[in-house]
């Protein structure tokens, strides 16, 4: 399977660097809102004329900036609101995250079927990610969050590949494939994107479980590898479930015990429940 993984692997990268298998690009709101909120002479009304002429975009940052852990005393009733409440940079990321899930979509069934079962799990990521962000370190939680939708960016191109080249029909041998390569993929896609450092290492480490930053502040890395493995913890027949989690420096720069369970009181899984569903267009 290594093999496989390598000649393909070796295969998308060819691709890749001869403009043959595109890297995905960002929607153009997210373009857009990311540029303004960059800009120095941009103000807040700048930004939410870019969001205000995507109506889904503007629906979805109304309906997240009034969820349960965004809300204030107030209910948002316009983007303007909400950028007043969140700030500029917040709902940049916000958009750029949110943006993203319309990527995640495919013409075959098999491999559309594969994109949003990834997105769904990204989205829990980033709830998560969201939530220990805010209550166990002194990082922003907009860009943990938009370190969670990102993690597995990577499997684009992969499954792009499938489905054009009609090859890695097989469940599990794709599964294998994007598992093996996906975060050198990542890496490349939000390179392109010109994403900061901080959050290009993501894909590439946060399953790098012995990881040692020599630090011991946690970083977006930890944050994703603590919330990534939060997901798996009703799933006990998953790999990730019979590693010693004790080994595992990102819980104590976190914080955080590896026993999970113990660690996230009945409140803190309900803040995670909401920023799970906040994340989720239904």
């Amino acid at each position: 399977m290594t093999n496989v993984a390598d000649v393909t692997l070796h295969e998308i990268n060819e691709l890749i660097d001869n403009d043959r298998l595109v890297l995905p690009t960002l929607p153009e709101v997210a373009l857009r809102a990311r540029e303004t909120a960059e800009d120095p002479n941009a103000s807040a009304s700048d930004l939410a004329k870019v969001i205000n002429n995507d109506a889904a975009m503007t629906a979805r940052i109304i309906k997240v900036a009034n969820s349960p852990i965004m809300r204030g005393a107030r209910e948002i009733e316009d983007v303007q609101m909400a950028i007043a409440r969140l700030g500029i940079t917040c709902i940049s990321n916000l958009v750029t995250g949110l943006a993203m899930e319309q990527m995640f979509q495919a013409t075959s069934e098999f491999i559309d079927k594969t994109m949003r079962k990834s997105w769904h799990h990204s989205t829990e990521v980033a709830g998560i990610a969201n939530v220990l962000c805010k209550h166990y370190t002194k990082l922003k939680p907009d860009q943990a969050t938009l370190a969670g939708l990102i993690h597995e960016i990577g499997i684009l191109p992969i499954l792009t590949y499938a489905e054009e080249s009609n090859k890695l029909t097989d469940p599990m041998t794709l599964q294998k494939v994007i598992s093996a390569i996906h975060p050198q993929v990542g890496v490349k896609i939000l390179k392109s994107w010109d994403f900061p450092k901080e959050l290009v290492e993501v894909p590439q480490n946060y399953a790098q479980f012995d990881r040692d930053t020599g630090s011991e502040k946690a970083d977006y890395v930890d944050i994703v590898m603590v919330a990534n493995l939060q997901t798996y913890l009703n799933k006990p027949e998953h790999p990730y479930m019979q590693k010693d989690w004790a080994t595992i420096s990102a819980f104590t720069r976190m914080g955080l015990t590896p026993n999970m369970s113990d660690s996230v009181d009945e409140d803190l899984s309900a803040e995670m429940d909401a920023a799970m569903a906040m994340l989720q267009n239904s």
